[in-house]
């Protein structure tokens, strides 16, 4: 016979929730092979945008097989208080944050190397392959897709809320604090490599006269050897960038 408990999501994890059953507590029968890692994501909520769950009070881990009457806390990310005495339901925060992006964020894909993060993406990339790479290289798996990031290799990952590409960058910025991580036109945005700067005269034969005369200043891509200099699309990416700050301070 199956048993019950009592289950409360708290903040943005009601996303993913029917609105009859956000910000409240509700009741969930349960069998007893169930961990909660099942119970959270049979309900909609993808195990990674989960941070912490306390049963009764105590913090457990989604290998945990829930009892009879149990009371089921389940937060997403703290940004605002410190919880590393708690434990966590996901492996330790990422170092240096590195995304890979599914087939339907490839603008996002573009404007997170503009910010300077090492982000992967392709657009022929499936879903297997995402999960394989998110695991293999400690990477933030960014999609819209609910149930890719339920995949149980993926332990890093993020769903995208917005549909809008300009108003995706400062969500993700927002989600994972990245602020003091932007480093401007330091990637190469179509192959994700560094940029380097180079004596000019190396590419002067790649460039037009108009180019040459205007610009001092030249860069390269490591791997793809596409050349960067300071024009009116360089002053333009400038504001795009201070248009992120801006809309990520005021959602925050």
């Amino acid at each position: 016979m199956a048993s019950k408990v009592y289950l409360r999501f708290y903040a943005e994890l009601n996303d993913f929730l029917p609105p009859d059953w956000r910000q409240v507590t509700i009741q969930r029968y349960f069998s007893n092979h169930q961990t909660l890692k099942d119970m959270i994501e049979a309900l909609g909520v993808p195990h990674t945008e989960v941070d912490l769950i306390l049963v009764n009070g105590k913090s457990v881990d989604f290998s945990y097989r829930p009892a009879a009457d149990d009371r089921i806390s389940v937060y997403p990310v703290f940004e605002a208080f410190d919880i590393s005495t708690l434990l966590k339901v996901r492996p330790e925060p990422l170092r240096e944050p590195k995304f890979v992006l599914d087939t339907h964020l490839g603008r996002l894909a573009a404007y997170l190397r503009m910010l300077g993060f090492d982000t992967l993406y392709n657009n022929n990339y499936c879903d297997a392959e995402l999960a394989k790479i998110s695991a293999g290289e400690n990477r933030i798996l960014l999609t819209r897709d609910r149930g890719l990031l339920k995949r149980s290799m993926v332990s890093h990952g993020y769903l995208v809320r917005s549909d809008d590409p300009q108003k995706q960058v400062p969500e993700v910025l927002n989600r994972f604090d990245l602020s003091d991580s932007i480093k401007p036109f330091s990637r190469c945005m179509h192959c994700n490599d560094y940029i380097i700067r180079i004596d000019p005269d190396t590419v002067k034969a790649r460039i037009s006269e108009k180019v040459w005369q205007r610009c001092s200043e030249y860069s390269r891509c490591q791997n793809c050897n596409r050349i960067y200099w300071k024009g009116t699309h360089y002053y333009r990416m400038q504001e795009l960038i201070k248009q992120f700050i801006r809309e990520k301070q005021r959602q925050h």
